[in-house]
C-alpha cells in the first residue's frame, strides 16, 4: 500500500497515516543507470559547478538523484518512497528519509549511492535530516503522537553511537526544519506560532533562541556556505511563496523572487554564495502538479531554469 502524507507547504513536517509496506532488497548498492530525461534546460543556462542532489518521482516514486554539469544519475532505485537529501559537509555521504520498513527513518549513504545504512529505527515518523558540521551527528525532525493529533520536534542522534537527544527542548511547539552554520554555533529551524510558522535560530553554545521572523508566514531556513547569510521562504508578499535573504540576526531582509505566479521553495546555496537553487511550481503542494529546479542569481535577482523532468523535481541540496 502506497504510504500518504499531508504537506503543509510551509513546513513539510512527516505526517502519515498507518500503512503497511513490505520492504525489499535495497538496490543502492551498485547505482542504476541514469534516467531519461531532458537535459536540455542544464546544457543551456548554468554550467554547474559542484553537485545538486534532489528527489524526483520521475520513475513513478520518491527516488534520489544526482545532478552535475554533465549528467543526471539516480542513486536509489526501489519501490518506495526515498526523499529529503542533505549533503554531508565534506561532500562523501548522503543522509535521507526512507518508508523502506513502512514508517519514515532517517537513512545515510555513500555519495555514489552505495553503503546505504539505516540511523534512525523507532515506530514514529522521522525524517528531514541535517547534518552538524562536524559530520558526526544528525539533526531530523521526530513526530510525535498525542492524545489529540500530532506534532513535531527536533532531535539529535550520534551516528557512531546512536544516542538520541532533544535539541531545542524549551520550544513549546511543533518545530523542525533545522540547518546548521558552518561559521557560528548557531542552528536554524522552523518554528510553529499561534497563526503560522516563522524562522527561528538556535544559539547551541548558549542554548537559547529567538525568532528571525513574524507574522507566521516564514519557513525552511538555509546557510549560505560561508554562514553570513540565510536563505528562507516566506509567503508575506504574494500569499504564495517566494526566496528571500537576512543575516543570521534576522537583519537586512531582501526578497529575492518576485514572481507572483508561482510558488517559490526550498532553497539551497550554492557553493559559491553568488547563486541558490530552488523549486517552483503554479501548484500550492509538492504531491500535485509540476516542479522544476530554477537557479537564482543573488546579485541580479535573475532566474532562470536549471533542470526539468515534467514531473516533481524538489528539495536540492548543492554541495
Amino acid at each position: 500500500m502506497a504510504m500518504k502524507r499531508r504537506w503543509t507547504l510551509c513546513l513539510g513536517f512527516l505526517s502519515l497515516a498507518l500503512a503497511v509496506c513490505s520492504p525489499e532488497k535495497d538496490k543502492a548498492d551498485l547505482p542504476p543507470p541514469p534516467p531519461k530525461s531532458d537535459l536540455s534546460l542544464l546544457k543551456a543556462g548554468f554550467p554547474i559547478r559542484g553537485s545538486i542532489v534532489f528527489q524526483s518521482d520521475m520513475d513513478g516514486d520518491n527516488e534520489i538523484y544526482l545532478l552535475t554539469a554533465n549528467e543526471i544519475r539516480k542513486l536509489t532505485d526501489n519501490s518506495w518512497s526515498d526523499e529529503y537529501p542533505r549533503w554531508s559537509p565534506d561532500g562523501t555521504r548522503i543522509a535521507f528519509t526512507s518508508n523502506a520498513k513502512g514508517n519514515f527513518d532517517v537513512y545515510v549513504m555513500n555519495a555514489d549511492g552505495s553503503g546505504l545504512s539505516q540511523i534512525t529505527s523507532s515506530l514514529n515518523d522521522e525524517g528531514e535530516p541535517a547534518w552538524f558540521p562536524d559530520g558526526t551527528a544528525l539533526a531530523f525532525t521526530a513526530e510525535n503522537k498525542r492524545l489529540l493529533g500530532k506534532d513535531a520536534a527536533l532531535w539529535k542522534i550520534d551516528l557512531e553511537t546512536r544516542k538520541t537527544e532533544p535539541i531545542v527542548s524549551e520550544f513549546k511547539g511543533s518545530h523542525g526544519l533545522s540547518d546548521f552554520s558552518p561559521a557560528a554555533p548557531l542552528m536554524a529551524f522552523t518554528g510553529h506560532r499561534l497563526f503560522g510558522w516563522d524562522v527561528f535560530i538556535f544559539d547551541i553554545r548558549e542554548g537559547k533562541y529567538r525568532a528571525l521572523t513574524e507574522g507566521g508566514k516564514s519557513c525552511r531556513a538555509r546557510f549560505s556556505k560561508d554562514g553570513r547569510r540565510l536563505a528562507y521562504v516566506s509567503s508575506r508578499a504574494d500569499g504564495k511563496g517566494d526566496i528571500w535573504s537576512m543575516n543570521p540576526d534576522g537583519s537586512d531582509n531582501i526578497r529575492l523572487t518576485e514572481r507572483n505566479e508561482t510558488y517559490d521553495y526550498f532553497p539551497s546555496w550554492a557553493p559559491d554564495g553568488e547563486h541558490i537553487v530552488f523549486c517552483s511550481s503554479t501548484q500550492n503542494s509538492p504531491k500535485q502538479g509540476r516542479w522544476s529546479l530554477f537557479l537564482l542569481k543573488v546579485g541580479t535577482r535573475r532566474v532562470m531554469p536549471l533542470f526539468s523532468s515534467s514531473a516533481r523535481d524538489l528539495f536540492p541540496d548543492w554541495h
